[in-house]
């Protein structure tokens, strides 16, 4: 089958799409990679050895980050892919040379945002779960009407 110049490519899907018993199933790190970061090994190596070096990291403190794609091989473009979003879901933050708390080095270490914004998640469906009066009741189904 000839292949045709002009039809778009399929990209990697960079969606992520966690279900109950998938969380239920983790049980390691690269499984972990592998729904945060789908279909793309290359980034799931990146994340995997950012995870890695910052956990066994002296203080979990790294001062920069280029290293690790130097040591697989791949390309700077994917370590900046892979690292801005780890930053955006709230796995890492980005200290500033201005930090008293790190010595005022600049470098990357884990956050807390991540596991944080889970435990709201689950703190808010559980409140909203929660009956409470009848005034309560009518408006939330007034507020189906409105969306």
């Amino acid at each position: 089958m000839p292949i045709n110049p002009t039809a778009p490519n399929k990209m990697a899907s960079t969606k992520i799409e966690i279900n109950h018993n998938t969380i239920a199933r983790l049980e390691s790190a690269d499984e972990l990679a592998r729904i945060l970061f789908p279909d793309n090994s290359n980034h799931q190596k990146i994340f995997l050895s950012i995870f890695v070096e910052l956990k066994w990291a002296k203080d979990q403190f790294l001062p920069v980050l280029d290293p690790i794609v130097d040591q697989l091989g791949l390309s700077r473009r994917s370590l900046e892919t892979v690292r801005a979003k780890m930053r955006r879901m709230g796995l890492i933050d980005h200290v500033s040379r201005f930090n008293k708390t790190y010595g005022y080095r600049e470098g990357w270490v884990f956050s807390n945002k991540f596991p944080r914004a889970l435990v709201k998640v689950a703190n808010l469906v559980l409140k909203f779960r929660e009956k409470k009066d009848s005034v309560q009741e009518q408006k939330e189904r007034d507020l189906i009407f409105y969306l």
